[in-house]
């Protein structure tokens, strides 16, 4: 675990905690010990996913509200959310945010009867988007090649693979690589300034197509280090 950083000590919001990415790292922080508050438009919703996750955790430090709260309530904010609703959603919530370390690990991908492509970002990566509409938010990249099937598999004792954590706050990127580190098997490294941020963001669309052609959950592995 990186050194000095205690990850039971933050509370962390998931916006799009009912989705796969964001359901399975819940699930993965919740059992290692940190408070988890899980985001979605619908309060309601959100709340009926977190009695579910604790239900499959066996731990209570899991509660659902809308997105705002869980923005405001939280340490470090995951955004685990569409590609397609993601600068609409972090636009609304600049406030709450302020201050606040974001993890983005939205992925810029479509589908079409070839398979999984990268899709161009204006901003030059979905990283770089949420980094122009939250200034004043300490905005790193993370987690976007980890398979969700697997962070969901609470039978799999371990997620064997490393994440890279992209920033230009470091700081904020060891905070985030602490919250990689916490989850059994999996490591958290930095992989750079957020510039840096598309090739990993469009990596998923090579690991889908892996996945697809092999029938596994890829994940990668950083060798010498």
């Amino acid at each position: 675990m990186t050194a000095q950083i205690d990850p039971t000590t933050l509370t962390v919001g998931v916006l799009g905690g009912t989705g796969a990415q964001g359901k399975g790292l819940a699930l993965r922080w919740a059992c290692a010990g940190i408070s988890v508050v899980i985001g979605s438009r619908d309060a309601g919703r959100a709340e009926v996913a977190a009695k579910e996750y604790r239900e499959a955790t066996g731990v209570d430090h899991v509660r659902g509200t809308d997105n705002a709260t869980c923005a405001a309530e939280s340490d470090v904010v995951l955004a685990a959310i569409p590609w397609e609703s993601h600068a609409e959603t972090l636009r609304s919530l600049a406030a709450p945010l302020t201050g606040k370390i974001l993890v983005d690990c939205v992925n810029p991908i479509g589908f079409d009867k070839k398979g999984p492509y990268p899709l161009p970002v204006e901003e030059g990566s979905v990283a770089q988007q949420a980094e122009h509409l939250l200034p004043q938010s300490r905005v790193t990249a993370a987690f976007h090649n980890v398979s969700a099937v697997l962070l969901a598999d609470l039978e799999q004792s371990e997620v064997d693979c490393d994440v890279l954590v992209l920033g230009d706050d470091r700081d904020a990127t060891d905070v985030v690589r602490a919250l990689a580190d916490a989850i059994p098997g999996m490591r958290g490294i930095y992989g750079g300034r957020l510039r840096n941020a598309y090739q990993v963001e469009c990596l998923t669309a090579n690991l889908i197509a892996i996945n697809r052609r092999y029938k596994v959950h890829a994940g990668i592995k950083i060798t010498d280090l």
